[in-house]
């Protein structure tokens, strides 16, 4: 099985009691999940949710023999919901891996790849009406250049998004090398030699097709309302956007106060709800980069319910 990463320092610190109730958001092809397993007793309620039912099936099937572990089809944006439909009202940790599986990066159909030649999807649940294909050949211009620059922090946005558009003039752009290759003319020569220039498009499009910044926004609150006194959210971003949402939140929910710094009295009544347990974001060792390339970007932040 793929391992994925930060694995060891994530569970370190999201598992405080081995008969607890573990929640993994974006439970994948159940790596980490198979960890807490390893890591907990009979006793614990483990629960795995992921919006890709085809590689929640498989997990499933793999899962089979532990009767404690519980799997659930849905996007995290809607946690509060699928826990409640468990009658779960309560964690003890809660981990949300934000990275892409690997099934879906290597698997061929999805058009998650800028390496492979498949039909462009990048959609995570297959229900989804939108997919990049709907995006590259019918956005408009000024939409796709937000996109590419917000989402993919692409700094020749502009002359990508400018390219997409003259080249579905003449044709349908419809596979994920048709689009990198519409993005490397698009591109100065020297861009190429630095990066893969498709890389940040593509990052751009799949958040914006499965709405990922705007389900990491509310899926955050609704995590720390479920955990119990103690309880750890661990969360693992994978690029700088994701990272400074997750970053801010935790700050903010670890202040007594929000209000101007001027300000002589609190009027705000803002509690802090939780402690902030890594200062800095914890990050993959040279080794395990080495091992896997995909985990040179990875940041993991874990903060803790405070008791009130």
């Amino acid at each position: 099985m793929h391992v994925p990463v930060l694995f060891n320092e994530t569970l370190e610190y999201l598992i405080t009691d081995p008969r607890g109730v573990y929640v993994d958001c974006t439970v994948g092809g159940g790596g980490h999940l198979q960890g807490i397993i390893a890591r907990t007793g009979e006793e614990a309620v483990l629960i795995g949710i992921d919006q890709d039912g085809e590689i929640l099936e498989k997990t499933r099937t793999r899962m089979s023999g532990h009767a404690n572990v519980i799997l659930a089809k849905g996007n995290f944006r809607n946690l509060q919901v699928i826990l409640h439909g468990l009658s779960i009202t309560s964690a003890d940790g809660i981990l949300i891996d934000l990275g892409v599986s690997s099934f879906q990066l290597d698997e061929k159909e999805r058009g998650f790849s800028y390496h492979l030649d498949d039909r462009l999807d990048m959609r995570m649940d297959r229900e989804l009406d939108t997919s990049a294909w709907d995006l590259v050949n019918k956005w408009p211009l000024d939409k796709l250049e937000q996109i590419i620059a917000e989402h993919g922090e692409e700094r020749y946005a502009g002359r990508i998004a400018r390219g997409i558009v003259n080249a579905r003039q003449h044709r349908s752009i419809d596979t994920t090398l048709e689009l990198v290759e519409v993005i490397r003319r698009s591109v100065p020569a020297g861009y190429k030699r630095e990066t893969h220039p498709a890389r940040r498009t593509f990052q751009a499009l799949r958040i914006e097709v499965n709405q990922e910044i705007e389900s990491l926004k509310q899926v955050l609150p609704q995590a720390v309302a479920l955990l119990k006194p103690g309880g750890r959210l661990c969360v693992i971003s994978f690029h700088s956007l994701e990272d400074r949402i997750v970053k801010d939140y935790f700050a903010r929910e670890s202040r007594d106060c929000l209000c101007p710094g001027k300000q002589p009295v609190c009027t705000c009544g803002h509690k802090a709800q939780l402690k902030v347990l890594t200062r800095k974001p914890v990050e993959a060792s040279p080794a395990e980069v080495a091992r896997n390339k995909r985990a040179r970007s990875s940041k993991l932040r874990v903060a803790e319910k405070l008791e009130f």
